[in-house]
């Protein structure tokens, strides 16, 4: 908040007392007419500059009997703390490093596109329309399966890829994360065994341990899991579900071939495994890649998504689609818990947004945009010894392996004290054998500073 000059002065002035517990917690501030003679300012500014502190949490009013130092008071300013380099390096660690960066910092390790790359002429313009809808959508709860608009549209997507279902088979969430976490309330116990990619996205490995339940790793190929080591797994641990990112895998960007996909799914149907396939990417695809749910009927595997890549991480709405069965118990459990899905506002900002016919133009101009930062970050990153596990024939990330057996989590902490903030292998990694390996985000590359703090830790390594 920006104050007048003399205010922020008279700001600093008590903040500086207490820093320096010239005034003690509990203790009375000066009187308003006293400071201001102390100050030199006029009382309307010390009236002002308490009522801010007081505003923040530092100082307390008591009606009748002045002001008075909070008993416990906050830093100065949240921005000075810094990065958290004393965090644990494990599945939380790259979102709390992450959406906790301060603006200056720089996020190759981070998940999302640059808010400047995101659509946000449509997204201003289907903002102000929604400025003229009706009182109802602005003010009242949604339906407990989300906005039939909405469901629609994604039931027409899905029958261009093969996936013939009705709205009725599509339930809204709040976000991505939360449509896993409904199927995990429905399908899973305590102690139930799940399998995931190794490596895969760090917050599955997360959300399943909220859950109590055992967190199987098989290793992920450049064509999908390896099938001999998932078929062991199957017998071995017998798994109620299987967790994987369909299009373009997270953190590899490799994609699953059509030999692998279906053995894969007759390894589930012999074992009774339920596929859930996160397919969040799927708009950056050149050309689409073999689907679970396309080859499966939506039979055993469940669909999930969001918009938050390709839309907006703000305005949040995920999906889910299932048998109709399986939709109808997970919407009780998400009116039981949440009392109903997405925002209605955000469900009509995403459904006009989606409708808007720039919107595939503008993700025709994203897939070649990200073709090439893909090809220049490849070529920057090979050339200080950072060697690419793959070339992914989209999306915006490159998995890669450090020169000399690095130690990326030892990078990214280094980098930290330069602003810096990456994603090393391990956290994405069940078995902990992906130090040497980093996740690049090549949208968050086109800083030159990036590689200029890569190569200061790798030298110092």
């Amino acid at each position: 908040m920006k104050h007048g000059t003399r205010t922020t002065g008279v700001i600093e002035a008590i903040r500086r007392k207490i820093a320096s517990r010239a005034l003690e917690p509990g203790e009375k501030l000066p009187s308003i007419r006293g400071f201001a003679a102390t100050m030199q300012v006029s009382p309307s500014t010390v009236v002002d500059a308490y009522d801010h502190l007081a505003a923040d949490g530092v100082i307390i009013a008591r009606r009748g009997a002045g002001f008075f130092v909070a008993a416990t008071t906050q830093p100065f300013a949240v921005s000075e703390v810094g990065p958290r380099l004393d965090r644990t390096i494990d599945p939380f660690w790259v979102s709390r490093q992450s959406l906790d960066a301060s603006p200056d910092m720089l996020k190759p390790g981070c998940g999302w596109l640059p808010a400047d790359w995101m659509p946000n002429a449509s997204m201003r313009r289907a903002l102000r329309s929604l400025g003229r809808a009706d009182d109802a959508l602005l003010s009242d709860y949604g339906s407990t399966r989300g906005a039939l608009n909405l469901r629609r549209l994604l039931a027409r997507q899905f029958s261009d890829e093969g996936i013939f279902t009705g709205p009725d088979q599509i339930l809204l969430t709040p976000s991505g994360t939360q449509a896993i976490d409904l199927i995990c309330r429905f399908m899973l116990r305590p102690g139930d065994t799940v399998l995931v990619d190794d490596p895969c996205y760090f917050n599955f490995q997360a959300l399943l341990r909220a859950h109590q339940a055992k967190v199987v790793g098989v290793p992920y190929t450049r064509n999908g899991p390896d099938t001999e080591q998932f078929e062991q797994a199957l017998i071995r641990h017998k798994p109620r579900l299987y967790i994987t990112n369909s299009a373009l895998h997270n953190p590899t960007g490799a994609t699953i071939s059509p030999q692998v996909a279906h053995k894969i799914l007759s390894l589930a149907t012999a074992h009774d495994l339920i596929l859930i396939e996160d397919d969040i990417f799927a708009g950056f695809e050149p050309e689409p890649s073999p689907r679970f749910a396309a080859l499966d009927g939506l039979d055993r595997v469940i669909r999930i998504g969001s918009f938050s890549k390709t839309l907006s991480a703000s305005v949040r709405c995920g999906y889910i689609a299932a048998r109709p069965d399986w939709i109808e118990a997970i919407s009780d459990l998400q009116v039981a818990t949440s009392f109903g899905g997405p925002s209605p506002v955000a469900a009509e900002l995403i459904y006009t947004i989606l409708n808007d016919g720039s919107y595939r133009k503008h993700m025709e101009a994203q897939r070649t945009r990200l073709a090439r930062c893909r090809r220049e970050t490849a070529t920057r990153l090979t050339s200080i010894g950072i060697t690419p596990w793959l070339m992914p024939r989209g999306g915006f990330y490159l998995w890669c392996q450090l020169p000399d057996a690095a130690d990326a989590a030892d990078l990214a902490r280094a980098a930290l004290v330069d602003k810096v903030v990456l994603a090393p292998g391990n956290v994405f990694s069940v078995s902990q054998a992906m130090t040497s390996f980093m996740r690049f985000n090549v949208s968050q590359m086109e800083n030159p500073e990036v590689f200029k703090v890569l190569g200061r830790v790798l030298r110092r390594a």
